[in-house]
């Protein structure tokens, strides 16, 4: 992977990766090659008494996400996890509380978490498309080992996400409009997906049922765990 990295952002590049994701000594220094870049770190916190935790990492150049990496733990074991960077006009931009929690049920789900950390504008899967579009395609989020991974992705590219048909997503700006919000510290990772009942698998459990989301899915699968806002 290291290998990967280089080939794609550069040796200096990299360098930042590892400082960012704490495989270097806190106090090496951004290489100037990268300075050009906005660097944002979150710090990513439990939702939903998850137990989940982890950091996250994005270099930022224009409409485009040069690099983005998450280390997560405490995560559901052997299982997806959907993540995505939220980001909205309407909303407070930071992570959700269960003052929230509007049915009263003494749970975050997804939309509920909406005016928080608002929807969905890019998809942090391990293939393919990462648009919105792609917010509910659990196959290509990563797999916890044990609870824990560690995700990288290069060159994934702001877009236009109005007619995403994602909750909120019709008041968003363009890409150029996202990008800038995200470079300026209103970006918001969530990592969702939470085993309540401790069978060790996703499914429709009392008295969450199925997701708000999509139906065919359980609400396990796409509550939010984990939550961090990119400064």
């Amino acid at each position: 992977m290291k290998n990967n990295i280089k080939l794609v952002l550069g040796a200096s590049a990299a360098a930042l990766i590892a400082v960012s994701m704490g495989a270097a000594p806190a106090s090496a220094h951004v290489p100037k090659s990268v300075r050009g870049n906005v660097v944002l770190t979150a710090h990513l916190t439990e939702l939903n008494d998850s137990g989940a935790s982890g950091k996250a990492f994005a270099v930022v150049r224009g409409e485009t996400i040069r690099a983005i990496g998450i280390r997560a733990k405490g995560l559901t074991p052997d299982a997806p996890h959907a993540q995505h960077i939220h980001y909205g006009e309407q909303a407070m931009n930071e992570c959700p509380t269960l003052a929230l929690d509007t049915d009263g049920d003494g749970r975050l789900n997804t939309v509920e978490g909406v005016p928080a950390y608002g929807p969905v504008v890019v998809s942090l899967n391990t293939s393919g498309d990462t648009t919105p579009a792609s917010f509910l395609d659990v196959s290509r989020f990563p797999v916890s080992k044990n609870g824990s991974y560690n995700y990288l992705r290069t060159n994934v590219s702001f877009t236009d996400v109005a007619g995403t048909g994602y909750p909120g997503a019709e008041g968003l700006g363009t890409a150029a409009q996202i990008a800038e919000a995200i470079r300026d510290g209103e970006g918001v990772v969530v990592i969702h997906g939470i085993d309540y009942d401790g069978n060790g698998t996703y499914n429709v459990s009392d008295p969450e049922g199925v997701s708000e989301l999509d139906p065919a899915l359980p609400a396990e699968a796409t509550d939010p765990a984990a939550c961090g806002v990119l400064h």
